[in-house]
């Protein structure tokens, strides 16, 4: 795949998550679609590049006063991402 500015992705590549679309993000519970929406503007390392050409990144949440951990992985679309410089990684 390639970024919104015609970069190739590989898995490890560090990518900046510039937006989101699809009805994926709609039917998700609202404490979810908050944290999905605060990886905006964030960068992440490629985890996966799937069958459909999508790059997959992670970001997990830490709740240290209850002890439990929340994560989601979301597969990018070329225009979501752009290729982040190595010192912006």
């Amino acid at each position: 795949p390639r970024d919104k500015h015609g970069n190739v992705v590989s898995v490890g590549t560090h990518v900046r998550l510039i937006g989101l679309t699809g009805k994926w993000l709609e039917q998700l519970p609202d404490d979810e679609k908050a944290d999905v929406l605060s990886m905006i503007g964030e960068t992440f390392e490629v985890e996966e590049i799937d069958e459909f050409g999508q790059a997959w990144v992670r970001k997990s949440w830490f709740d240290t006063a209850g002890g439990l951990c929340n994560s989601h992985s979301i597969g990018l679309e070329s225009h979501e991402m752009e290729v982040a410089s190595a010192a912006a990684a």
